[in-house]
Order: C-alpha cells, then structure tokens, then sequence
C-alpha cells in the first residue's frame, strides 16, 4: 500500500522507485513526500515500512543526516547590529567538505561509546570518526545564522516574537558513508537480485548494520551538538531553545499492533506532538513544524524542499555570482560559500511542499536565513 503526497510534485520516476520498493517481499507499507526526487534504491522522500530485514540503500549513504535548530535570547536587531561578526564566527568556527577534519580535535562522549568496539569494522572507522567530529559534509549540508519568528504559541514563545537563530544541516560524514557501503555490499551479497534495495535480514546480519547505523546517529548528533556549541559560546547571549530531528534512518515502529523497520529516506519523522525542522533554501525560510501523526504518512514529513535539477545540469548552466550569490542577495541574504548546485533555482517551492502535507505537520515558527555558509563549488556532494 503507497499512499503518495503532493502528487503534482511527484515525479514519474520516483514513484516508480517507491513502486519498486514495494515490491520487495519485506515491504509491508511505503509513502512519498512531496519533496520526493530520484534515489539510490529509494527515492529521497521515499517512507518504507518493512518486516524481517532492513535496507542500507534505503536508509542512505549519509546516514542519521539532521537538522539542529538553536533560537537564542537575542532579539532580530542583534543579527543587524552584529552581522560582520557573526559571519567571521561561521567562517573561522564551521569546518565543511569530504575530506574535512576539525582542527579544533574537539571531543565528545559519543566517542567512548562501546559499539566502536564490538563490531570490528566499526573499530577501522573510529580515527576518521574522531578527525571528522564536530565537522560538516558537502553538497545541501549548511550552516546558517537568521531570524526565527513565532507563527504559533509553543513553549513559552508568543505568536509575532522574532529571534536570533541558528540552523546546521549535516550527516555522519566520511564515517556513516563508509557504513553504508559496507553493508550495502553485504546486502548485495545476500540478496543479490534486488541491487540497491538489498536487504539485511533481521534477525541476522541486518543486526550488526542496525548497530552501526545507530551510532552513526549517534555521532551525527554530536557533530551538530558541538558546531552549535562552538558558535553559541561564542556570543554574549543565551540560548533560549534548541531542537534537532534527522532523516536518512530507520526506527522500529508499531503499525496497527505490529513493530516494523520505517525506513525515512529524506523524510522527517512527524509523529502526532513531535517537533521538527523543513529547511528550505538559502533564499527561502525553513519551518518549525509539529508532527500530527497522520497514519498514512507512517508519521512522516518532507525533510526540505526536494530538487528539481540535478547536480550536473546545475553545475553546467548555473551561475555562481548570478544563480547563487545575487539570487540570494535579493532575498537579503548573504552567502559566504556555496556551490552552484545548491542554488534556490535548483529546489521546488518550499510553501507548495509544505500545502501538500498540511495532513502531517502543522506550523510553528519561520526562520529567515540571512548568514549561509556551505561546501564550496568545486565539492563533490555527499549529502
């Protein structure tokens, strides 16, 4: 059973990922977001409910990717009056690429953690695991300074209160991609007819990939953890409230009194009361939304504005200056580093994906980009 959201966004070829998916004889329910594009095995935005066994390819490359939402108590005038600073701050202190390494050799505690020990390729992972903490991958990853501004009551925000923010989006980085061509090859090994949709059965060697990808959710939380704690140290004010959720995973859930493997591949949970975060672009806001549980969904939500041009078309008739930094700058925004295929031209429209799951999620608060900082142009995408 798929049940399809947004079906004027939905791309041919992505919903015959989904299809084929489903077709697995571990597949039990799937779902598509309207912020859906083509994928490995899955599409992004694809929701994949399973029974038995869990999918690598369905899960990603960039394992446990996520967002973090920082809103500190600092009123919109701070941004204006402090913006030289702030961008020096995300400049010096946000560390992006493939290959990057954290100059800073911060530590975290996800780093004592025993799983790097019991499962031996995880102990081969653990040095790249320690040099790549606290830093951010390339392609859509980003970290941004803006406005936050409260469009419903929560906590103790009130409707109208506008806020300094700070926003990151990033993954388990060189560390969770290795994980996911470990295993995927594993999988392949095991079931090799079904290719990128290969699975790991459960009970069975599905259990140790199960291990690691939770610790690279683990450590993708960390990254975040410290890119955020780096930079609000580093401002006189404090922080008022902070949220993260991630995508690029699987949970086991009950569905109708049974627990299933939920694969959400550039899906965001949305589980009736639980908050999330939608970026949009670096030229249009992103949104603190709150999940309502839709069933259908299988508790799910977009995880962003979803593309609609691919790396390579971007890259071939984009322009930096023009399709990145004026566009941007025309919205009031200021882009440090980017590349020319994370352009806004290169998105759907964030509002229309967001009309197209108002069953999932309802709206909390805006945040306005205004500082961006990314991988540069010549970045191969990670994300």
């Amino acid at each position: 059973m798929l049940k399809v959201f947004g079906e004027d966004l939905v791309d041919q070829e992505s919903l015959n990922q989904m299809k084929a998916a489903l077709a697995l004889p571990i597949a039990v329910r799937g779902a598509l977001m309207p912020d859906s594009h083509v994928g490995y095995g899955l599409p992004i935005g694809g929701v994949l409910a399973t029974e038995g066994g869990v999918i690598p390819y369905a899960v990603g490359v960039d394992i446990a990717c996520r967002v973090k939402l920082t809103i500190f108590d600092a009123s919109e005038s701070y941004l204006s009056s402090r913006f030289e600073n702030l961008s020096k701050l995300l400049q010096k202190y946000t560390f992006f690429g493939v290959g990057a390494t954290n100059p800073l050799r911060e530590s975290h505690q996800v780093l004592d953690d025993i799983r790097w020990h019991k499962i031996s390729r995880l102990k081969e992972l653990k040095d790249l695991a320690v040099k790549q903490l606290g830093t951010s991958g390339s392609g859509n990853h980003f970290v941004e300074f803006g406005i936050f501004e409260v469009l419903e009551p929560f906590e103790t925000f009130k409707v109208g209160e506008k806020f300094l923010a700070l926003v990151s989006h990033s993954g388990s980085r060189g560390f969770g991609a290795r994980v996911c061509e470990y295993y995927s090859k594993l999988a392949k090994k095991i079931n090799p007819k079904y290719r990128n949709l290969a699975y790991l059965p459960i009970p069975g060697e599905g259990e140790e990939y199960w291990e690691a990808m939770t610790l690279a959710g683990d450590y993708a939380s960390a990254n975040h953890f410290l890119i955020h704690k780096r930079l609000a140290d580093r401002l006189d004010v404090p922080v008022k409230f902070s949220m993260e959720n991630h995508h690029n995973f699987a949970w086991k859930e009950q569905i109708d009194g049974k627990t299933f493997f939920v694969h959400r591949k550039g899906a965001t949970p949305a589980h009736k009361g639980v908050l999330g975060y939608i970026p949009g672009t670096m030229a249009s806001p992103g949104f603190l939304v709150r999940g309502l549980g839709n069933p259908e969904s299988l508790n799910s939500s977009a995880h962003g504005a979803g593309r609609i041009m691919s790396r390579r078309e971007a890259k071939r008739t984009l322009s930096y200056r023009d399709d990145v930094v004026n566009l941007a700058g025309s919205k009031g925004v200021v882009v440090l580093r980017a590349g020319r295929d994370e352009s806004p031209k290169v998105y759907k429209e964030i509002t229309q994906v967001l009309d197209r799951q108002k069953d999932c999620v309802e709206i909390l608060g805006r945040f306005y980009p205004k500082i961006v900082v990314m991988a540069g142009d010549d970045e191969e995408a990670e994300d």
